[in-house]
């Protein structure tokens, strides 16, 4: 069986085939601010008691602090929600971004069945679980139920060897497969990343994979856990988890398999994540606006390769620069160790913990004819402001390159 068989299998309490439709126990519920509409929908359909409030997160990310007196009002609401059903895993604004914050509080473990109202909710694969984005009618009713109708999805298998160059991240890898693969390359299926590529890799490179597995159409993202995996949740939860793999026999859909110690790295072109072309395809290109943060990469390694690249120097005085660390503890640890101060005094503006640029809600809005070069995961038309607005998709050391140099730049040359 495959991986995404076994934890459905489990959650269903049957065993069951790709394409199958299951009624699936979930092991965590995650919402944001979306959490109002989930509320609207839970007393619509009669719902008086959530069904085990240890199991439900909630918290705010997207618009905080409040951009408007109508998102004040539904924090206001949900606030209100939370304290009449004693939900004990509510965080207010603060925390930082939910795919981050989730994993920090031990609530991403391997062999579960996480789903959440963002489609990004694939993060989670990182740790080795089964993870999904659902709508706000569906996670009214696992609120209600702890349940979820699913459907068992096929598996692709992504397999990265090699050793990646100076300055070439898992950014960039993700970047050329969805290239590679295109924006539907991967639709509804479970996406296992493996080969010894990722082995190497971070838990924070590993999350940058499973959360943009989500711009391949995937269901699902996964790394399998190992011992980094295990280190990183020892430190944040003493729950007992259980590690679960897909077996040797089991039959995938496809297998892809890349180089990583060729891959340079990589830039999407506007309006298409799936648009990708290597950095020196489009270097000298001007840029106003660069952003380093979002749930894809607005970590402490991804801080420290900006900071490598900007210590001492100046931004180009015609680029903005924004850095918004993922979480509060990723800002404090960025903090005590000076990568904040260095990026301050090279020209950046840093702001809280949040989405808020990602998705254009409050922050580093583009105006018409603007160019940004950004670490999120999308770079759709209108989705960091202006419709008549470019946004180009990059890691880290590219996106402080580029903000160097005034244009879209080489790291590797910087």
């Amino acid at each position: 069986m495959t991986f995404a068989q076994k934890v459905l299998s489990h959650a269903s309490g049957r065993q069951v085939s790709p394409g199958e439709i299951v009624n699936a126990r979930i092991d965590v519920a995650m919402s944001h601010e979306n959490s109002l509409l989930v509320i609207k929908a839970f007393g619509e359909m009669g719902a008086k008691v959530i069904w085990d409030p240890d199991k439900v997160v909630i918290l705010f990310d997207h618009r905080v602090p409040a951009n408007t007196v109508k998102t004040a009002e539904g924090h206001k609401a949900v606030r209100e929600f939370a304290r009449r059903h004693r939900l004990p895993n509510f965080l207010d604004m603060g925390e930082g971004i939910c795919h981050q914050v989730i994993p920090e509080k031990g609530f991403a473990l391997p062999g579960t069945l996480i789903v959440g109202t963002d489609s990004h909710t694939t993060t989670y694969g990182a740790f080795g679980a089964f993870a999904t984005g659902i709508g706000a009618t569906e996670m009214a009713a696992v609120w209600a139920t702890g349940e979820l109708w699913l459907r068992c999805p096929e598996t692709i298998r992504v397999r990265m060897n090699g050793v990646f160059q100076k300055r070439v991240s898992p950014k960039d890898a993700i970047l050329y497969v969805a290239g590679d693969l295109g924006a539907d390359g991967a639709d509804y299926a479970c996406v296992e990343f493996t080969g010894d590529a990722v082995d190497r890799m971070s838990v924070a490179g590993r999350m940058v994979l499973a959360n943009m597995s989500t711009e391949l159409g995937a269901k699902a993202g996964i790394a399998f856990p190992d011992d980094k995996t295990a280190e990183w949740l020892s430190k944040r939860t003493t729950r007992k988890w259980n590690a679960v793999f897909s077996d040797p026999a089991a039959e995938v859909k496809d297998e892809f398999e890349y180089d990583m110690s060729s891959l340079g790295p990589q830039v999407a072109r506007p309006h298409r994540v799936d648009d990708v072309v290597s950095v020196e395809e489009i270097e000298g290109k001007t840029i106003d606006q660069a952003f380093i943060g979002s749930c894809t990469n607005g970590r402490m390694e991804d801080l420290q390769a900006a900071g490598d690249i900007l210590r001492g120097r100046k931004v180009a005085d015609s680029v903005r620069l924004i850095i918004v660390p993922a979480s509060r503890e990723i800002y404090l640890q960025a903090l005590d160790g000076g990568i904040l101060a260095d990026l301050v005094r090279s020209g950046a503006v840093v702001l809280n913990p949040n989405c808020g640029p990602c998705l254009g809600a409050h922050q580093g809005l583009l105006a018409a004819g603007e160019r940004c070069i950004s670490t999120t995961n999308r770079n759709f038309r209108g989705r960091m402001g202006s419709p008549d607005a470019e946004v180009y998709l990059a890691s880290p050391a590219t996106v402080a390159a580029s903000a160097l140099r005034g244009e879209i730049a080489d790291p590797r040359e910087v």
